[in-house]
Formats: C-alpha cells, sequence, structure tokens
C-alpha cells in the first residue's frame, strides 16, 4: 500500500500549499532548491494520512511550522500521536512555531542546518 502522496490527498495538498501562512512561505523560500546543505525539501507531502509541512525524503526529515491552535491540549495530542506515526517510519520532526519562524529565522535556519547535517551523516 502507498503511503507517500497518495492520490485521495492530492486537492488537500494542492490547497494547503495555495493556502501557506506567512510563516510557511518565509521558511518555504529558505528550504526550496536546495539551499540547506544540498537537501532536496518538498512542500505539503503526504505521508500516510498526514500531510507534512516540508519534507526531505533523502534523509527522513519532517518540518512542521505550527500556529497558536497547536497549543490547545486536543492539537498536542494529536501532534504527539501524528508524531510518533512518523517515527514508527524512521522520521524525524522538527516543530517551529509561527512566531520564531518569523521573528527569530536565523536560529530555525540553525537548527535545520543541524539537523539535516546530522542526519547526512546517519546515512551515509
Amino acid at each position: 500500500m502507498k503511503i507517500y502522496n497518495r492520490k485521495i490527498q492530492m486537492d488537500r495538498r494542492i490547497e494547503l500549499r495555495k493556502n501557506a501562512t506567512p510563516a510557511e512561505k518565509t521558511l518555504w523560500n529558505i528550504l526550496r532548491k536546495r539551499n540547506i546543505n544540498n537537501i532536496k525539501f518538498y512542500r505539503q507531502y503526504g505521508i500516510g494520512v498526514y500531510i507534512a509541512d516540508f519534507y526531505a525524503p533523502s534523509i527522513r526529515l519532517c518540518i512542521e511550522v505550527d500556529g497558536k491552535q497547536h497549543h490547545s491540549r486536543m492539537v498536542i495530542e494529536y501532534d504527539a500521536i501524528r508524531d510518533n506515526y512518523m517515527k514508527s517510519l524512521n522520521i524525524t520532526v522538527l516543530r517551529f512555531d509561527n512566531e520564531l519562524v518569523i521573528e527569530d529565522m536565523n536560529n530555525v535556519v540553525e537548527k535545520v542546518k543541524e539537523a539535516t547535517e546530522s542526519l547526512i551523516q546517519i546515512n551515509n
């Protein structure tokens, strides 16, 4: 059974790309075109029943940009289930709040670089 970018999710992935938050757009401008350690990232990438904001299949890294709704108890529990699913597939998940992406992009980029470097070493 296919778990990546299933056709059933295509319309939703396209909708999410078209309606990206300012934080997602800002981070995408950094991640695209292999700007970080020559790693290819995709946006709104389907993994099982979930859609990752950004995903680098070559190193199995998922990056999520979270809005304020991710601070509610119900969404925190949902995110934990989602993250555990990703971990079961040997996918590393990085989460950043929208505010951090907008206000401290240098810190976010540094954390992504560190994660990619670590995962490159593990995968080689």
